[in-house]
C-alpha cells in the first residue's frame, strides 16, 4: 500500500511537471516591428532611433527571444527591407507558427495617409491598406497586440479590432495627418517603472497606453498648441476605442495584458484599484482642459466647475486610499 501511494504520488508530480512545462512552453511572445518608408534624413533618423528603442526593450528589460523579434526598415538587407512582400511573408509564416496562448505584438512606425476612402501605412514600394492588413492578421491564432503608431491611423482601429484583441490608434479621426509624437511616448512606456500605474511591478499594454496619452497631451499643452493627435484604444472589439483619460467600456483586457514574462513574484492585476485610477486620470485630464479654458470663461463659471472636479477628485482619491489597504 505504502508503495502504491508513492508511486501515486510520483506519477502525480511528473504529471504536474508536465503540465507545467507545457504551459510555459505554449506562452511564446512574438513581435513585428514595421518601420515604413521615412521620406527624408530627418525621419530616418527619428524613426531608427524609436524602432531600435523599441527591440532593445523587447529583448532586454521584457525578455523576449531575440528570433521572435523581427524588425523591418529601410534596410539594405532585402530581406529586411519593409516591403508589402516581407509583411506578408512574415505575417504568413506568423500564422502557421503561433499558438492559441502565444502573444504577437505589430508595431507600424512611420508616415500613414488617408484618400478619403481607406488609410494606408507608407511601406517602402507599394503601401498597404487597413483593409489588407486586415485580411493578413484575419487567422491569426494568437492574441494580438497593433500599435499604428502613424497619423491618419484611426481606420486601422476600425478595421482590426476584433475578440482577443487590442488594437491601438495614434488618432482618433482619419484628418488627424500630421506627424505623431505617440510612439517615442509608448516606446518609453516600456520600460519607465512609472508607468506602472497600479504598482503590481509589471506594465500592462493599458498602462502603457495611458501613460503615452499623458505624454501625448503633456507635449501639445507644453506647447501651447492644440493636440494635433488624440490616442484611442480599443480591446473590446467594437472598433470604437477610447481615450486614455476618457469614458468607454475598452481597458479591461489591455490591463490583463503584459509583455513581459509572467512571474510567480508578481502581483495580480487589481481590476478595481486600476478602474478607480482610470478614472482619477479622467479627472486629471478635465482639470488640465479646464485650466486651458479659463480664459474663455466668466470667473463664476470656471470656479464652480473647477470645485466640482476638486471634490470628485477628493473622493476617488480616498477610494484610492481605502482600496490600497485593503488589499495586499
Amino acid at each position: 500500500m505504502i508503495l502504491h501511494d508513492r508511486c501515486s504520488h510520483i506519477a502525480v508530480f511528473w504529471l504536474l511537471l508536465a503540465a507545467m512545462s507545457s504551459s510555459a512552453a505554449a506562452e511564446e511572445r512574438y513581435a513585428l516591428v514595421v518601420t515604413g518608408a521615412t521620406g527624408g534624413a530627418l525621419y530616418a533618423a527619428q524613426y531608427a532611433e524609436w524602432s531600435d528603442a523599441l527591440t532593445r526593450s523587447l529583448t532586454t528589460t521584457l525578455r523576449f527571444d531575440p528570433s521572435h523579434v523581427i524588425a523591418l526598415s529601410e534596410s539594405d538587407n532585402a530581406d529586411q527591407l519593409s516591403t508589402a512582400a516581407n509583411v506578408r511573408r512574415h505575417l504568413t509564416v506568423l500564422k502557421r507558427t503561433l499558438g492559441r496562448d502565444d502573444l504577437l505584438l505589430v508595431m507600424l512606425i512611420g508616415h500613414g495617409t488617408f484618400d478619403g476612402v481607406d488609410a494606408k501605412f507608407n511601406l517602402v514600394g507599394p503601401d498597404l491598406e487597413s483593409a489588407e492588413w486586415a485580411a493578413l492578421l484575419r487567422g491569426m491564432p494568437a492574441r494580438l497586440v497593433i500599435v499604428n503608431s502613424a497619423p491618419a491611423s484611426f481606420p486601422f482601429l476600425e478595421r482590426l479590432s476584433g475578440p482577443r484583441r487590442i488594437v491601438i490608434s495614434a488618432t482618433d479621426t482619419v484628418a488627424q495627418q500630421f506627424d505623431t509624437v505617440f510612439p517615442e511616448h509608448f516606446i518609453a512606456a516600456l520600460a519607465e517603472p512609472g508607468a506602472d500605474i497600479d504598482k503590481n511591478g509589471r506594465i500592462s499594454v493599458w498602462e502603457a497606453f495611458a501613460f503615452a496619452g499623458s505624454a501625448v497631451r503633456r507635449h501639445y499643452q507644453q506647447r501651447g498648441q492644440l493636440a494635433t493627435e488624440r490616442p484611442l484604444l480599443d480591446d473590446n472589439g467594437d472598433g470604437i476605442g477610447r481615450e486614455p483619460a476618457g469614458q468607454g467600456n475598452d481597458g479591461s483586457l489591455s490591463s490583463r495584458t503584459y509583455f513581459d514574462e509572467p512571474s510567480p513574484d508578481a502581483a495580480p492585476t487589481d481590476e478595481v484599484l486600476l478602474k478607480l485610477l482610470q478614472q482619477r486620470a479622467a479627472l486629471e485630464a478635465e482639470v488640465d482642459d479646464l485650466k486651458v479654458k479659463k480664459t474663455f470663461m466668466q470667473p463664476s463659471e470656471y470656479e464652480a466647475e473647477f470645485e466640482r472636479l476638486m471634490i470628485e477628485l477628493a473622493k476617488i482619491s480616498r477610494d484610492v486610499r481605502q482600496r490600497t489597504k485593503t488589499v495586499p
